[in-house]
């Protein structure tokens, strides 16, 4: 049986693909430049380029291989549009074109909207924040509406070993506040059946972004007739409707892990969060968008927040800064008491 041919070296995969990505593209695919930036792995190749609309109007656009299968499948479900101009309130980027194998290779990839600027990160404010849960909301929706969730919640972290983890290390006297860790964390591992049981019990009732942070969302452009930007009233131009990116992590659970994930992010500094709560407020788009909330989603949020909190000293080598452990840990003595009895 004849061997399919091996892939080129990751140094040349773009440049000896991109002839049959262009004819993949029915020649509207021009003017590709490849980079490499640091987050990149493997033999991934990603490009700018350039793609030639029906109306004849020319757009840039990002061209990325290969991808993997989650990312793939959720870019294409979530994305995918006829025309440039349709749909232009979809919470992730415009796919423009897309396919699972290249040049006779099995490789998928995507050919997708360019956004331009910066992540949120870069400008993080509370409209930023509220931007960014409305995508989330907006994200879910589309998501369930193209694939019904279905099935049970299954383990997604073995959280007695990590727990025990954790508690080794208060133990070992290495850490600040190792006592206070350890009488806490003694608890957690007494109450943990029970939380473990309800967290497994929650229920699967959409699909996750599974990554929700600054860094993990851009803007579309200025709103307004031809993208040229609206304003506010005070004639200063209105930011363009929030992007998610990076679907890998897509996943089946229940809707408040993506706020609470996000709120994660800020443990340390409550201040960026001005106030806010990630939960009510993912919860408020939703109902905004049709979208159920119903059940004791806060005791859901608060069962995660303590098995995440628990497991903060099980991982310093990944975020060991000391205001985010002490932030922890002052997390899960105040939670722990409300969701074990």
């Amino acid at each position: 049986m004849t061997q399919p041919p091996h892939p080129p070296s990751s140094d040349s995969l773009g440049a000896a693909l991109a002839p049959a990505l262009i004819a993949e593209c029915g020649g509207r695919l021009s003017d590709l430049a490849w980079f490499r930036s640091t987050w990149q792995r493997g033999g991934a190749s990603t490009g700018f380029a350039t793609w030639r609309c029906t109306q004849g109007v020319d757009i840039p656009v990002v061209v990325k291989f290969p991808v993997g299968p989650a990312e793939h499948r959720w870019a294409v479900r979530l994305g995918l549009v006829e025309r440039w101009e349709a749909d232009c309130l979809l919470a992730t980027p415009r796919v423009l074109a897309s396919g699972t194998s290249l040049g006779g290779h099995d490789l998928a990839w995507l050919v997708f909207e360019r956004l331009e600027g910066h992540t949120l990160a870069a400008a993080w404010s509370r409209n930023a924040l509220e931007d960014l849960l409305r995508a989330v909301a907006l994200m879910q929706a589309a998501a369930c509406a193209a694939e019904p969730v279905r099935g049970a919640s299954t383990a997604d972290f073995d959280w007695p070993a990590l727990i025990s983890r954790s508690r080794e290390a208060a133990r070992s006297g290495e850490m600040p506040e190792g006592q206070r860790w350890n009488e806490v964390l003694h608890r957690v591992q007494r109450g943990l059946p029970g939380l473990v049981a309800r967290w497994n019990g929650r229920g699967l009732n959409c699909w996750c972004h599974g990554d929700v942070h600054p860094g993990n969302a851009m803007r579309r452009g200025p709103c307004g007739p031809e993208g040229r930007g609206g304003t506010r009233g005070t004639g200063e131009p209105q930011a363009g409707p929030c992007v998610l990116i990076d679907l890998a992590l897509v996943h089946a659970g229940h809707w408040c892990e993506d706020a609470v994930y996000l709120e994660r992010q800020f443990w340390s500094h409550p201040e960026k969060l001005f106030g806010e709560h990630p939960v009510s407020l993912l919860a408020r788009y939703r109902r905004d968008l049709g979208q159920p909330t119903e059940g004791d989603y806060g005791m859901v949020a608060n069962t995660r927040r303590v098995l995440m909190a628990a497991c903060v000293p099980a991982q310093l080598s990944h975020d060991g800064s000391p205001r985010y452990v002490h932030a922890a840990l002052e997390m899960l003595e105040r939670l722990l008491p409300q969701v074990v009895k």
